[in-house]
């Protein structure tokens, strides 16, 4: 597993950096939507996107 490992991905530099760079893209949106999700579960009902509804309604009156 380690010969493959080192054969397709880190004999070339390139594809190594490459690699490292892509895989820290997808973690960072990975994390990005995670913690979006976990906010917007905790704080339900409190957000404008929540009441918004409420308001424009009220003001439309």
């Amino acid at each position: 597993l380690a010969d493959a490992f080192y054969n397709s991905i880190v004999r070339r530099n390139s594809i190594y950096v490459s690699s490292i760079f892509a895989g820290a893209f997808a973690f960072g949106v990975g994390l990005d939507l995670g913690v979006s999700s976990f906010w917007d579960r905790w704080n339900r009902g409190r957000q404008w996107k929540d009441i918004r509804a409420k308001y424009s309604e009220a003001a439309s009156e």
